[in-house]
């Protein structure tokens, strides 16, 4: 994402410190200070609250004694549990939580010359389309000289907590923090996309290929650099801390370290039963791990195999809060998947992003057809079938419901969403149009590919494999919602992202010597029939072209298929309604392309909405035939 950055509350580290030092004086950050309300609205914690800086707690506290682990970390007792898993990935990464954590050297405590410290750290968080910078004093809230949030288990070590302070500050209060989950963390902390894997609805238990399928694509996921993590999701009523018999812990977050194909050696196929094994190895981010299922420390398969086959296989565990687990226990274990996707580098996929505002048009709504189609509408092109992230996200209510008491007597509509934490429905629609589409579309009677809803939150995402072809994305949400939005898509290949602005071509465009454009049509190819070419012994390699005044739109190639699924379509601005629209089938395998048949559609008004089949004209020695859908209207604003 483009590196700007915005000062939260207008504070600036480096110009406070410098006269803080210059004061002699720590600093007392006016805008989250030490009292309850900084902690929760509503659940507070249990014993005396005492804020205290660093130096009143530890012996000698450093932000890093020794550089971060994703062992640093402990969870406290307040349901901070998604923070913990989240920081303890960021920690694993260095080039993401130098991000976070900037100038982390030059934040250090200088104990040779203390007269340099001033109490005050800064971090960054992305937000929507910006890095916020986050200032804070070093008071945090002890009980019994405890901390009572996040920790580290170095006494003396602070960057998890302050890390902490600075995200509940930028949410209002720590208690905020409860209601985000690891993949909203997530993508706070890196500015990527968090994609949500719901194993359940995958029926990965029963079903072999899916779960094989599913470990290909983490595998990939994994190769490039994506952060994943993994949960089993707590049924309602259900206690945070619930172990099951396999030594997992319901609610928690665990990472995902490492995913390998380990082909097996003559014994150990005799041993298994198997040639290969597909494994998965897990990091518990706060503590020594528990799992006692199969390749556990203690499991039978652990000792059968022996530590020097373990270490061959690239199997071997370093750390004592990590272990393998197979790939069916793992989906018969875990409940979800939360995939940060890593972007635009040498070794990952693309992103493009786009932004926009609903006050651009009429005010949105989720249940109107007709009025969906005012709202802001994107589109984009896939030159070949690829799988195809899109995430649509309004500007964040969250961040702000609780900054001073003086709003929290606002009795707005909008403020009371705020102060509820409501972002309303968020969600948006995917239409398939034709190929040479440039203008906005407005046929409700057009169905969409997909339509995502996503309540009381403000993102929607959508994954998927799409096939070659332009796309129209139109995010729908709330009424009398308002404010910025921002369009991503994340794909194999660069996908260029448009808005589309312009209702029908403006007059200058289709004004010329014989009129002005009298009517709009849409032309559709679905498929062909039984195309062949007599004396040829191979299938024909084919593509379909679509022609109307001077404008050619042309299909991909389809190699070896006598029944091809063309699933075209071209948008035309007619001057010349009464001549036909021309389908040529073209054949390539040949020294040059050849024509193989050819129909002449003519898509008047008395057509609209026509779906026929034809006979091709052409070449072609037997019987075939192509399907075209074909809709007109004199309104150029109707289709």
């Amino acid at each position: 994402m483009r590196p700007q950055v915005e000062y939260f509350n207008n504070q600036n580290y480096w110009k406070l410190k410098k006269n803080l030092i210059k004061g002699k004086v720590l600093f007392e950050d006016p805008h989250f200070k030490p009292t309850l309300r900084s902690l929760a609205r509503h659940n507070f914690p249990q014993g005396k609250i005492e804020w205290k800086r660093p130096k009143e707690i530890g012996f000698k506290p450093y932000l890093y004694e020794v550089g971060t682990s994703s062992r640093d970390l402990h969870e406290s007792n307040y349901g901070n549990c998604w923070f913990v898993a989240a920081a303890s990935y960021l920690a694993t990464k260095p080039l993401l939580w130098k991000r976070v954590i900037l100038d982390y050297s030059k934040q250090e405590w200088n104990h040779k010359n203390p007269e340099q410290y001033a109490g005050i750290f800064h971090f960054r968080f992305w937000k929507f389309d910006r890095w916020i910078d986050v200032c804070i004093d070093d008071r945090l809230p002890t009980v019994n000289s405890q901390l009572i949030y996040c920790q580290s288990s170095n006494v003396n070590e602070f960057w998890c907590a302050l890390l902490e302070k600075a995200y509940a500050k930028l949410h209002g209060c720590y208690e905020v923090l409860k209601s985000r989950n690891v993949a909203e963390i997530l993508e706070d902390f890196t500015g990527n996309i968090s994609e949500p894997v719901s194993m359940a609805e995958e029926e990965l238990d029963e079903n072999p290929d899916n779960r094989k399928e599913l470990f290909e694509y983490l595998q990939k996921a994994h190769s490039r650099e994506a952060i994943i993590a993994c949960y089993i999701k707590l049924e309602a009523g259900a206690n945070l801390d619930s172990q099951i018999p396999c030594g997992l812990v319901k609610g928690h977050a665990y990472g995902i370290t490492d995913i390998r194909e380990v082909h097996l050696n003559r014994d150990l196929i005799s041993w298994f039963k198997a040639t290969e094994l597909y494994m998965i190895k897990l990091q518990n981010p706060w503590g020594p791990s528990e799992w006692k299922g199969a390749w556990s420390y203690r499991s039978k398969q652990y000792w059968q195999v022996g530590r020097k086959e373990w270490e061959q296989m690239g199997l071997s565990v370093k750390e004592d809060n990590q272990f393998w687990m197979d790939l069916q226990d793992f989906c018969f274990c875990f409940t979800d998947i939360v995939i940060n996707q890593q972007t635009n580098t040498s070794k990952t996929r693309k992103e493009a992003y786009l932004f926009s505002e609903w006050s651009k048009r009429k005010i949105p709504c989720i249940n109107n057809e007709s009025m969906m189609f005012q709202n802001p509408q994107f589109s984009f092109d896939i030159p070949a079938e690829d799988n195809l992230i899109i995430s649509f996200q309004e500007e964040d209510w969250r961040g702000s419901r609780y900054q001073t008491e003086d709003e929290e007597k606002n009795s707005s509509k909008q403020f009371q969403d705020q102060k509820e934490g409501k972002n309303g429905f968020a969600g948006f629609k995917v239409f398939k149009v034709e190929k040479n589409r440039k203008y906005r579309m407005h046929d409700v009677n057009q169905k969409p590919i997909f339509s995502i809803t996503n309540s009381d939150s403000p993102s929607a995402l959508l994954q998927s494999k799409l096939k070659a072809g332009r796309y129209i994305i139109i995010p729908t949400s709330t009424p009398e919602h308002t404010g910025r939005i921002l369009i991503r898509l994340i794909s194999d290949r660069m996908t260029k992202l448009r808005e589309l602005k312009q209702d029908q071509p403006k007059s200058s465009f289709w004004k010329g010597s014989a009129g002005i454009c009298k009517r709009v049509t849409s032309i559709t190819v679905h498929k062909a029939e039984h195309l062949w070419i007599s004396g040829y012994n191979k299938e024909p390699d084919t593509y379909v072209t679509i022609e109307c005044e001077g404008s050619t739109v042309k299909s991909q190639l389809h190699k070896c298929n006598s029944t091809p699924e063309y699933g075209i379509k071209a948008l035309f601005y007619r001057k010349h309604p009464k001549r036909p629209v021309t389908i040529k089938v073209w054949e390539t395998a040949f020294p040059r392309d050849i024509l193989l048949g050819q129909v002449f559609v003519a898509a008047n008004k008395n057509e609209f909405g026509k779906t026929e089949v034809y006979q091709l004209e052409g070449e072609l020695k037997f019987l075939r035939s192509i399907l075209v859908e074909t809709s007109s209207s004199d309104n150029l604003t109707a289709i």
